[in-house]
């Protein structure tokens, strides 16, 4: 490299994105990383995904060449480099790929020639140390080496001819799936090998080009996708080709700045700077513990940060384990290799959103939000992590120096407390211990088994299936009847698959009036009918792949189906999208008095709108108050009242979202976008369907807030008909009380305070007139409490005790036994009142009053839970207490030995 200035990240992005567009490429922007309408990834891997539809030919766009850098992830299947993270220095999970791409306009030629002079003529790579990869072709395949790209990379670029090595199917062909688009690729590698190092040595399979190592690295993948292969296997030659690259952007950056190691570049070094400060440790400074956990910490934090922007969340399936398991993959380096003992990955998130604002500005947006629930989830993970060293205990106990650990058991810390293979290992050599590794292994491959069955996802239409149809023309927009009702011509009709129903199938039409699922509205029901008006497929699930519509359901049964090419009638249930039209349009209407009551940091972390009910997820850090909520209904229903025209346009998004539109995280917007516009006061981006009038919505209720995760909260509502009938019986319910009350309505909740407090004086009366004696009982129930190793254990059922007592009684045992394992059963008419204490030795060895509390519901019903050290909770089954004692009991004697 030439010794000026070196380039900045944001520079080099940004003269990526400039090349191409001077050769007529539009810049699109990144697409959310994960895709919320593809159900075959967890998380965007590759730059391709946005385009996917394309290739498959289920999508189309106005423009036939593009150029964008795209938030990738890379965590599952084949992409997996999880482990590799912090090792080396150039594997991530999270990293940018900057791409371009040609939809049936140039081909191999322009691909190489351009990537070619981007890196040795704009960005003055050395070619002598450039290497390119072709395919070698296959004979199973019956396909030749790609002598055409070869021939390219000989006569249109001036690479040493003998940097143009052949490789097979594994590393030079490219396949989307087990079917659909693929195609040879041809790879550009560099050598960073140093002084000494042959030149030469990228011929060498061993130790040269796809020999897996920090010498030869890969920098740009340029793809041809010339074949499509059917679910039986062949392939067949695609009448338009298509050219998708992608070029890692932390490589390139790390030679264009001059850097040996990715993490060296400025993308990494303002968070190195916080973690430094925050840890008191040096990154590079020879401690290679220390640098592998900030690497490990850094890229872990741009992985989560970029996914919750996006409006993922934590949680313990699909996506949201991911999530999870980045955040305690780097929260246990961090307190391992970091000596951090308390959560500070958090405190990493505005540097986050320092490097990467520039190229995606939801991060930087949303920095409160994301730091709130990492935050959560590292101090839920440090309790975890506390559990998780109790049971290794109990696994290490009763072994001897030397002897080796059952591996199938010691990888239950890793399934179930997330303690990785090395942290095991390294807990046991420090009690002279070892772990079978086989063992481990075994139980891995049996995890990982279950876990690709669990999480295997499928297309609603396969690659193959999908061949020759022709774009859905959706009609459920449009303004007379055509919206709810129309004849049409059948596309295609799959029954099955084996396993189903025989007779639910599968339907794409050439038109279609229903609404499929999107965000976060479900798809219409209805019906498919012949000329003549009779029922052939009652329709229960409309769904979209590309731009093709997919109407699921089942076929009538003894009458025709339909065949491939035959006129029908295809009419959506008008009752249930009027409902669900009603809640939608409210939906907007919520979230924008929302952002009005409690602040604009309120933003929409999903929805689910039906024709019951809708639910909104939204992020705010506390609990929504009744006034508060109250507020936000009156809100709501005064849009309503004020019956505005609905107004939609269609506009370019990113100038819809330059005048103030709403727009959701996580969503990918296409070229044109509906813009949905109640009164001027709510306006979103928004592609379902809604009322004609603010009017048409009816009465709005809140039924429910409540919180899902840190920071986030949920709210289910009603609207319509729904919302009519819920007054109406809220009004029956509310004139039966007042008349067993002998009250008018209005005076109902003064009667019954008056009630409640006659009833507490009587209670107390009647425990003095039966003479409770706590200090008696404590003497009782001290002298029942069993010693086990250095604590006091009792689970008690004193039937006599009231929910007062029962606290005063535990608060009192509580101070005079330090080390404890208490619970107590009461009775409070048919309720069944308790309290639990935990605390010193019991709550070392694992044992928490509020997880046990919780654990109650399944044998008494009711409700509880409370802290760590102290909970209590009411039982609806008095008959069950007996076996609540026992589940204690055996619960305190397993915690303690």
């Amino acid at each position: 490299m030439p010794p000026e200035r070196r380039p900045t990240a944001a520079e080099v992005r940004a003269g990526f994105i400039e090349f191409f567009t001077e050769r007529g490429h539009r810049a699109v922007p990144s697409a959310p990383v994960f895709p919320a309408d593809d159900p075959t990834l967890l998380f965007t891997n590759a730059g391709m995904n946005q385009f996917k539809d394309v290739f498959l030919g289920t999508g189309k766009r106005d423009y036939t060449r593009a150029v964008d850098t795209q938030k990738c992830i890379r965590v599952q299947g084949k992409h997996n480099d999880l482990e590799q993270v912090g090792v080396d220095t150039y594997h991530h999970t999270f990293f940018e790929m900057l791409g371009n791409w040609s939809f049936g306009d140039y081909f191999k030629r322009d691909a190489i020639a351009w990537a070619w002079e981007l890196l040795t003529g704009v960005w003055r790579l050395p070619k002598e140390k450039l290497w390119a990869t072709v395919f070698s072709g296959d004979a199973q395949d019956g396909l030749p080496s790609d002598e055409e790209a070869e021939r390219h990379w000989r006569e249109t670029t001036d690479i040493d001819p003998t940097h143009v090595l052949r490789f097979d199917r594994r590393d030079n062909f490219w396949e989307m799936g087990e079917s659909g688009p693929c195609g040879p690729c041809s790879e550009i590698h560099i050598d960073r090998g140093g002084p000494g190092s042959d030149p030469a040595d990228g011929a060498d399979p061993r130790i040269g080009v796809n020999a897996g190592n920090e010498r030869f690295i890969e920098l740009w993948n340029l793809v041809f996708i010339q074949f499509n292969r059917t679910d039986g296997g062949q392939l067949v030659e695609l009448p338009a080709k298509h050219v998708d690259t992608g070029m890692g952007f932390e490589r390139v950056l790390s030679l264009l700045q001059g850097k040996l190691s990715n993490y060296d570049t400025d993308l990494f070094a303002p968070i190195f700077g916080a973690l430094s400060e925050r840890t008191g440790r040096t990154y590079g400074a020879g401690d290679e513990e220390t640098d592998v956990a900030f690497r490990v910490c850094a890229d872990h934090v741009r992985a989560v940060s970029s996914a919750l922007a996006d409006g993922a969340l934590p949680s313990n399936e699909g996506r949201g384990y991911v999530l999870r398991r980045l955040i305690r993959r780097a929260s246990r380096y961090g307190l391992q290799g970091l000596g951090m003992s308390e959560p500070f990955l958090h405190e990493l998130v505005p540097s986050v959103a320092e490097v990467l604002g520039a190229a995606f500005p939801e991060i930087p947006s949303r920095v409160d939000h994301l730091r709130l629930v990492i935050e959560s989830e590292e101090r839920s993970f440090r309790k975890t992590l506390e559990r998780g060293l109790v049971q290794f205990e109990k696994l290490a106990g009763g072994h001897a120096a030397g002897d080796v650990l059952d591996g199938r058991e010691a990888y239950e810390l890793y399934a179930t407390y997330g303690f990785p293979q090395d942290l095991v290992e390294l807990i046991a050599r420090e009690r002279e211990l070892s772990v079978d590794a086989e063992g481990w292994e075994a139980a891995r491959a049996a995890h990982s088994e279950v876990s690709r069955s669990e999480g295997k996802f499928r297309q609603l239409l396969s690659a193959e299936e999908l061949t020759g149809l022709e774009p859905t023309c959706s009609t459920y927009h449009e303004p007379g009847p055509e919206s709810v009702e129309l004849r049409t011509r059948v596309q295609k009709l799959l029954v099955g698959p084996e396993g189903d129903s025989p007779r639910r199938a599968r339907v794409v039409l050439a038109a279609s009036p229903f609404y499929p699922e999107a965000g976060g509205q479900i798809g219409d029901a209805g019906d498919l009918l012949d000329l003549e008006g009779n029922p052939r497929m009652r329709v229960t699930d409309t769904q979209k792949v590309g731009e093709v519509v997919v109407h699921i359901g089942e076929l009538e049964p003894e009458v025709t189906s339909p065949e491939e090419g035959q006129e029908v009638v295809a009419r959506v249930d008008a009752r249930r999208r009027t409902a669900i039209r009603a809640n939608h349009t409210a939906t907007h209407l919520m979230h924008k008095a929302l952002r009005e009551v409690l602040g604009e940091h309120v933003t929409q972390q999903g929805s689910h709108v039906g024709p019951d009910r809708l639910r909104f997820d939204f992020s705010h850090p506390r609990g929504v108050g009744a006034d508060e909520l109250m507020e936000v209904e009156r809100r709501v229903n005064a849009a309503i009242v004020r019956n505005a025209t609905l107004v939609t346009t269609v506009e370019d998004p990113q100038q819809a979202k330059a005048r103030g539109v709403m727009a959701l995280f996580g969503e990918k917007y296409g070229e044109r976008v509906r813009v949905v516009d109640v009164d001027g006061w709510s306006t979103e981006l928004c592609g379902g369907t809604h009322v004609a009038a603010a009017g048409d919505i009816g009465p709005f209720l809140i039924v429910s807030e409540r919180a899902i995760q840190a920071g986030v909260r949920r709210i289910e509502a009603i609207t319509h008909e729904r919302a009519l009938r819920h007054i109406q019986e809220t009004r029956r319910l509310l004139a039966d009380s007042a008349s067993a009350l002998k009250a008018r309505p209005e005076e109902v909740p003064e009667r019954i305070a008056q009630l409640v407090g006659q009833l507490k004086t009587a209670r107390k009366q009647q425990r003095q007139a039966t003479g409770v004696d706590v200090a008696a009982e404590l003497e009782r129930v001290r002298g029942a409490l069993e010693e086990r190793a250095g604590a006091w254990l009792g689970a008690l059922d004193v039937p006599h005790l009231s929910s007062d007592d029962l606290r005063d009684l535990a608060e009192r045992v509580k101070a005079q036994v330090p080390d404890l394992a208490l619970a107590l059963f009461g009775r409070d008419g048919d309720r069944v009142p308790f309290v639990l204490v935990c605390q010193g030795r019991p709550l070392e060895a694992g044992l928490e009053a509020g997880e046990l509390a919780r654990g109650l519901k399944p044998l008494i019903g009711g409700g509880g839970g409370g802290r760590p050290d102290v909970a209590q909770g009411q039982g609806a089954k008095p008959e069950a207490v007996d076996a609540a004692l026992d589940h204690l009991r055996r619960a305190f004697a397993g915690a303690l030995g």
